[in-house]
């Protein structure tokens, strides 16, 4: 360990200091303020004799002269044991529940690597979240990263805990684990899940890592990593398959693009580093399964898109990484249907793989198909009736329309606490596909229509 005192700058969150040597990136250091308080940091950048530091706690009250600062020679770790589990930490791994530290044999860098491709298992079994518009339209796969779309005052909150509460992967129940990471999320929203972690009684599965919006923005930047660092402990030492729920990914990236900027660095899209895609796929990439380990890392990051422009940056590059996105609809919402997810701009590329015989039901890959065509069809009858009027549509049309009305308002709309199974939810799409001829029905073959269509009188 290095010991150096004086600082040759501050700017922001970040302090400068000239004269280093054997000094590396991501090293972990202690910054002591003048009156002895001691505050982490982490190397940044090194240039010379220079290095760049992130105070994770801020530089308020720091003072040049009499600031010491030292190097541990180590990145920023965590401890990692199955004491996590059930524990409420702050983005660096520290404690919040008010419960003891957590005692570990062993550390982990929380930087991790990205999964070597030629190590890669292909996803396939199907997670079962319990809300029909994910189950049946945007299948999530075990060891797949799905992103949520969403916008400002869309219940991505409340769909969040949803997912927590009621995610399961069929015949894993004991060794399925939740790691919960919140990035910048405010007081009450941290205590929206805790009390509904812990009323629900999941909490005994889920590990929770809050940083909180009052609270240093640099911190966001090393949350999703301990997140992930403790995901990968779980899933390929000790066998568990993990569920990653990462909200918002904006404030992360907002945080970067604040680092950024103290750096002085050339910015490029809307203000964010050039690096914003590398940054993400740090991150997105540490999901998936290994071959030959039990367990499996599936991901679903959270992001409010700023005036809900999915070219924004920050969706933009998203969707280059994952696997597929489930995109918020405002209209939906204001008519009250909740979850109102889009059902016609949201996919899982990966579900094909993962439905049909032997994973959810041998009917799922075309009742899927059926499903999407004709709620697409129903936006083509919805614009003609605006021009025409309702009344003048064909019979065909008509039935269209009540079809679309009983997709969105029976299929899409559940209870917030409503868990339906794989068998409910194809059910029901079946139910609802009645209101139309079988004539219609040009994805599905004529043995499934025997088996599981009851055409329904208007």
């Amino acid at each position: 360990m290095k010991l150096y005192k004086g600082l040759s700058q501050i700017k922001g969150p970040l302090a400068f200091i000239s004269g280093v040597d054997d000094v590396s990136f991501n090293e972990q250091v202690i910054v002591t303020a003048a009156d002895g308080e001691k505050r982490m940091g982490q190397v940044l950048e090194i240039s010379g004799d220079t290095a760049v530091i992130q105070v994770f706690e801020g530089t308020s009250g720091l003072d040049v002269e009499n600031s010491t600062v030292r190097f541990l020679g180590e990145p920023v770790m965590i401890p990692v044991s199955e004491q996590l589990i059930g524990r409420i930490l702050s983005g660096t791994g520290a404690p919040r529940d008010g419960g003891p530290e957590i005692w570990a044999d062993e550390k982990r860098d929380i930087n991790g690597l990205p999964i070597n491709p030629l190590h890669r298992e292909y996803p396939r079994e199907p997670l079962m979240t319990g809300i029909s518009s994910i189950d049946a339209l945007d299948t999530l796969i075990r060891g797949q990263k799905l992103p949520i779309f969403s916008g400002a005052g869309l219940p991505h909150n409340e769909i969040a805990a949803q997912l927590v509460r009621q995610t399961t992967i069929q015949g894993h129940e004991s060794d399925f684990l939740i790691i919960f990471a919140g990035m910048g999320i405010k007081r009450d929203v941290a205590e929206y899940f805790i009390n509904d972690f812990t009323k629900s009684g999941v909490l005994s599965r889920v590990v929770m890592f809050l940083n909180l919006a009052d609270e240093p923005p640099i911190e966001r930047l090393l949350t999703p990593r301990a997140a992930l660092t403790a995901a990968e402990y779980f899933a390929f030492d000790k066998g568990y398959h993990t569920l990653v729920v990462m909200l918002d990914m904006t404030n992360y990236a907002e945080a970067l693009r604040e680092i950024s900027m103290s750096r002085e660095e050339v910015p490029s899209r809307k203000g964010f580093p050039g690096y914003l895609y590398s940054d993400f796929a740090t991150l997105y990439e540490r999901t998936g399964r290994i071959k030959g380990k039990k367990g499996s890392i599936t991901q679903i990051p959270i992001l409010s898109m700023p005036n809900d422009d999915i070219t924004h940056p920050i969706p933009d590059l998203t969707g280059y990484i994952t696997e597929g996105q489930i995109v918020l609809s405002r209209e939906l919402f204001k008519r009250n249907i909740y979850p109102p997810i889009d059902a016609l701009p949201s996919l899982s590329r990966l579900m094909k793989d993962g439905i049909g015989e032997g994973y959810t039901r041998k009917d799922h890959p075309h009742l899927f198909s059926q499903l999407y065509a004709s709620y697409s069809h129903v936006q083509t009858t919805r614009a003609l009736a605006s021009i025409i009027g309702e009344e003048e549509l064909s019979e065909i049309d008509k039935k269209y329309m009540k079809f679309g009305e009983e997709f969105e308002n029976r299929f899409l709309k559940q209870g917030e606490y409503e868990r339906r199974s794989f068998d409910e939810t194809l059910d029901l799409g079946w139910d609802i596909l009645s209101l139309l001829p079988k004539s219609e029905l040009i994805r599905v073959s004529e043995d499934e229509i025997k088996e599981f269509y009851k055409e329904r009188e208007q």
